[in-house]
C-alpha cells in the first residue's frame, strides 16, 4: 500500500493544545463496525460489557526536555552556549541517548549545566544522538530531573505553546507507575478515578502492561511504499499475570480492549504466535492492513496524524475505507485531534477489514 492511502486534510484549528477538563468529559466517537455514534468518554460504561477487560499502559512520562548551558574558554575569554536536550532512553553503559540542539556546539568531554543539582557530560555521539552521563543516579536523578525538566510535549503542541507546570499533570495518566516514556500513552489521559470506579462497578476489569513510548512515535514515514518503512523499537513488558488475565478473559468470551495503540502493539507482540504469553523486550511491530489480531478485540484511541503508522494501525483494525469515513465524520463534527484531543472507541464488526 502507498503512504498516500493514509492521508487526509485536517484543519489546523482541530489540533488540541490542552485536554478536556475534567479528563473524562472529552468527546468519544464510537465506531461499532461501520455504525458511528457521537458520545462522551463517560459513556464507556454504556459501551463496555461485564467481563470486558481494558489493557492499560502504566508507563510514566519523564520530564525529558531540558535547557542548559555549556561554557568553554576561547580567545575572547569564557563563552557560554545555550543547549537544549531531549532525553530519549537510557543506554546499557549508564549514559542517556539524547537529542541535542545544537549538537555542533557540544564537544566530547564538555559539561552542560541544567541546574545546581543536575549536569551532564557529553561522552560521544552516534547517528545524530548524543550520549550524556549525568552527575547523579536513582532517586537523586529523578528529583533533579523533575525540578529542572519540562514535559516533552509532541511537536505539534510544542510549536504552538511551551510546556508548563500544568502539563506535569495533564500529560500523565492517573495510573502512571514505571518511569521511562518520553511520550504519553495519550488515549489513557481521558481516564480519571471516577470513571475507573464506574467501570469496575459495571464489571469491567483491568490489566496493566508497560511500554515506554519513545520519541520515534512522532517520526514521519518517509517512504512511499509502506512495506519499506522501518519502525522504531520500544521496550515493553507483559507480565505473566497480565498474560494470564487476558487469556482468561478471551476464554470466557469477554472482549480484550487495549487503551491506546501502545498497549495494542505490545499485547499483539506478546501474542504473535497465536495466544498471548508473558513477554519482555524491544518491539518494533508494524501493524498495517492485512494484519491478524490475536489479542485485541477492539481499541480505544485518539485521532492520529495523517500518513502516520498509527493511521495504518487503525486501518488494519477497522478497514481502510471505514477509517476514512470515521475520520471524515470526526472532522465534520469538530472533534479535537491528537495527543490532547478527543477519543474514539473502535469495535470491528468481525469481518475481515477491506
Amino acid at each position: 500500500m502507498k503512504l498516500s492511502d493514509f492521508d487526509f486534510d485536517l484543519p489546523e484549528d482541530r489540533i488540541a493544545t490542552r485536554p478536556a477538563v475534567p479528563r473524562s468529559s472529552a468527546r468519544m466517537l464510537v465506531a461499532d463496525g461501520a455504525q458511528i455514534t457521537d458520545a462522551r468518554v463517560t459513556d464507556l460504561t454504556d459501551w463496555l460489557r461485564p467481563g470486558d477487560r481494558l489493557v492499560l499502559n502504566d508507563t510514566r512520562v519523564i520530564p525529558a526536555r531540558l535547557t542548559g548551558h555549556r561554557t568553554r574558554d576561547s580567545a575572547q575569554g569564557r563563552v557560554s552556549a545555550k543547549i537544549e536536550v531531549t532525553l530519549l532512553e537510557p543506554r546499557g553503559d549508564g549514559t542517556w541517548a539524547a537529542l541535542v540542539k545544537p549538537l555542533r556546539k557540544l564537544a566530547s568531554g564538555e559539561i552542560v549545566v541544567f541546574s545546581d543539582d543536575l549536569n551532564a557530560t557529553m561522552e560521544g555521539a552516534s547517528e545524530g544522538q548524543a550520549h550524556l552521563r549525568f552527575n547523579c543516579t536513582g532517586d537523586d536523578f529523578d528529583a533533579a530531573l523533575h525540578a529542572a525538566g519540562a514535559m516533552p510535549l509532541p511537536p505539534y503542541i510544542a510549536a504552538k505553546r511551551p510546556a508548563d507546570a500544568q502539563d506535569f499533570t495533564d500529560y500523565q495518566t492517573v495510573w502512571a507507575k514505571n518511569a521511562g516514556a518520553v511520550a504519553a500513552p495519550t488515549a489513557s489521559l481521558h481516564f480519571d478515578d471516577a470513571l475507573l470506579a464506574a467501570l469496575r462497578t459495571r464489571g469491567v476489569t483491568f490489566s496493566y502492561v508497560t511500554l515506554h513510548v519513545g520519541a520515534g512515535t512522532f517520526l514521519p514515514v518517509k517512504v512511499d511504499d509502506i512495506a519499506d518503512h522501518k519502525m522504531h523499537a520500544e521496550w515493553g513488558q507483559v507480565s505473566a499475570t497480565a498474560a494470564q488475565e487476558i487469556a482468561a478473559t478471551k476464554a470466557a468470551g469477554g472482549r480484550v480492549i487495549p487503551v491506546g495503540t501502545t498497549a495494542l502493539r505490545l499485547i499483539e507482540t506478546a501474542a504473535k504466535d497465536g495466544s498471548i504469553q508473558a513477554w519482555e523486550g524491544n518491539t518494533d511491530i508494524f501493524i498495517t492492513p492485512g494484519f491478524t489480531f490475536n489479542a485485541a478485540d477492539a481499541l480505544m484511541t485518539n485521532f492520529h496524524l495523517p500518513k502516520s503508522t498509527l493511521m495504518m494501525l487503525v486501518s488494519a483494525l477497522m478497514g481502510t475505507n471505514t477509517i476514512k469515513k470515521i475520520y471524515a465524520h470526526a472532522i465534520a463534527e469538530n472533534y479535537r485531534f491528537f495527543s490532547y484531543g478527543d477519543a474514539s472507541l473502535l469495535i470491528p464488526n468481525g469481518q475481515i477489514p477491506e
